[in-house]
């Protein structure tokens, strides 16, 4: 759990969470140097004194708001989880999904911020020991979310596999956004459609649905 300095008042947790939705916001906007006192504050209008009443550093105001971006992908990623209908899906079509799932859908500079934003806070728990803890439960939390498509499309799990499967997508979404040839979608999906079937296979036990 992370600490809570002042939150004490009903008053006080509206104005903490949100100085946290606000340093969020700026994070995936502008990245870990956008999330400054001052900047924190007029986002979210309040007087530049309430980020050091309820947060003892400014470390422990970013680290609220990875934790809180992290929990609204969550969020959405379940969501579009809870959508996905229980049938057996070629290739093609399980990357499809995925692709949906883990990368986002559609396209547009909000999705490159998004997903910029993500791999900048990965990162960061480099330089950041105390992040990597949120890191690596938000990635767990994706990594199940993966799993759970899987079983939903017909296909054997394993879960070091499916890691592995995350791994190779993480790999090729950033090799898109740094090379500017191709958007993210396409080469996850690319790179998904040239592993899915060795990563997760077909489950034999699972009828055909048509």
């Amino acid at each position: 759990m992370l600490k809570v300095t002042a939150a004490v008042t009903p008053k006080g947790e509206r104005r903490r969470s949100a100085l946290v939705c606000a340093a969020a916001d700026l994070l995936c906007e502008g990245g870990f140097d956008a999330v400054r006192h001052r900047a924190v504050a007029r986002r979210a209008g309040l007087p530049l004194a309430s980020t050091t009443y309820y947060f003892s550093s400014l470390e422990d105001l970013i680290a609220n708001a990875v934790e809180y971006a992290g929990s609204r992908e969550t969020e959405q990623l379940r969501a579009r989880v809870a959508a996905v209908p229980r049938r057996r899906r070629g290739a093609e079509c399980t990357a499809d999904v995925l692709v949906d799932v883990l990368v986002g859908e559609g396209n547009g500079l909000r999705v490159t911020e998004q997903l910029i934003s993500r791999y900048e806070r990965y990162i960061a728990c480099a330089r950041q020991p105390g992040l990597r803890e949120i890191e690596r439960r938000i990635l767990e939390e994706r990594t199940e979310a993966v799993i759970e498509v899987i079983e939903r499309s017909g296909r054997t799990v394993r879960p070091e596999l499916v890691r592995a499967l995350v791994r190779a997508v993480d790999g090729a979404v950033v090799a898109a956004l740094v090379g500017g040839a191709d958007d993210p979608r396409t080469q996850a999906r690319a790179t998904l459609i040239d592993v899915i079937d060795v990563l997760a296979p077909i489950d034999d036990r699972v009828a055909q649905v048509h």
